[in-house]
C-alpha cells in the first residue's frame, strides 16, 4: 500500500513542484494545505502517514503545526522543510517530536528518503545539521522559546503577523479578554513592552519569518 503525504507550504508553486516528485517516486499526497492551520485540520480528517510541512507559515508556523497535528494524529510522522541550519531550529523541531528535518536547498534529493526512514520510524536529518545540534537536543538545554507555552507562541505569531486582539481571538476561538490575557502575559515573560519589539523576537526565534 502506498504511503500518504500530507503537503502544507504556502506557496502554490513549491506545493506542485513537491507534489511532482512524490507522484513520481509512487508516494500519494492526500491533502494540501496554504497554511499550519489548515494543515492541522488536513491531518486530522485525512490522517496521513506522513506530513510535510514548510517550517515558516502563516497563521501556524511548522514547528507548531506539528505539535498539533501530532497530538490529533499519533500516527503521521512529521518532516519540516526549511532554509534554516542553525541549531535552534533543529532543537526546536526535535523537541517538538519532529523525526525529519530537510533543508530546502537538498529537498529534492533528501525528501523521498526522509519519507522512507520517518514512516519507519527512524529520524531524518539532512547532511550538514550539526552534530551540537542533537547533543543540545540530547542534553536538554533550555532554549528562549521554551519560556512560552504552546499556546503562547500560538498567539505570538499571530500578534507578531500583525493580527489584532480580536482577530487572534477569533482565529483561536477564544475571549477577546483571554486573547489580550496571552497577549500581556507573554509581555511580562519576555520583559518586552512594545509591539514591534515583539516581532523582532518572533523572528529571532523562528516563529515568524522577516
Amino acid at each position: 500500500m502506498r504511503l500518504t503525504i500530507l503537503l502544507a507550504d504556502d506557496h502554490n508553486i513549491v506545493r506542485q513542484g513537491i507534489r511532482a516528485i512524490l507522484e513520481k517516486e509512487n508516494l500519494e499526497v492526500v491533502a494540501e494545505a496554504v497554511d499550519g492551520r489548515d494543515a492541522v485540520a488536513q491531518a486530522e480528517k485525512k490522517k496521513p502517514d506522513v506530513a510535510i510541512l514548510d517550517i515558516a507559515m502563516p497563521l501556524l508556523n511548522g514547528v507548531d503545526a506539528a505539535r498539533e497535528i501530532m497530538r490529533n494524529s499519533p500516527s503521521t510522522r512529521v518532516i519540516l522543510l526549511t532554509v534554516h541550519e542553525e541549531n535552534q531550529y533543529v532543537v526546536e523541531a526535535l523537541r517538538a517530536g519532529v523525526t525529519g528535518y530537510i533543508v530546502k536547498t537538498k529537498a529534492a534529493e533528501d525528501l523521498v528518503k526522509a519519507i522512507r526512514e520517518v514512516s519507519r520510524g527512524a529520524v531524518y536529518l539532512s547532511p550538514g545539521i550539526s552534530r551540537e545540534a542533537v547533543m543540545s537536543y540530547l542534553d536538554g538545554r533550555e532554549m528562549a522559546g521554551d519560556r512560552l507555552s504552546p499556546r503562547e507562541r500560538e498567539v505570538l505569531q499571530l500578534v507578531a503577523e500583525g493580527k489584532t486582539t480580536k482577530e487572534v481571538a477569533s482565529i483561536l476561538g477564544i475571549s477577546v479578554k483571554t486573547a489580550e490575557s496571552h497577549r500581556t502575559r507573554i509581555m511580562e515573560k519576555l520583559d518586552i513592552h512594545e509591539t514591534a519589539t515583539l516581532v523582532r523576537y518572533a523572528i529571532r526565534q523562528g516563529v515568524i519569518q522577516p
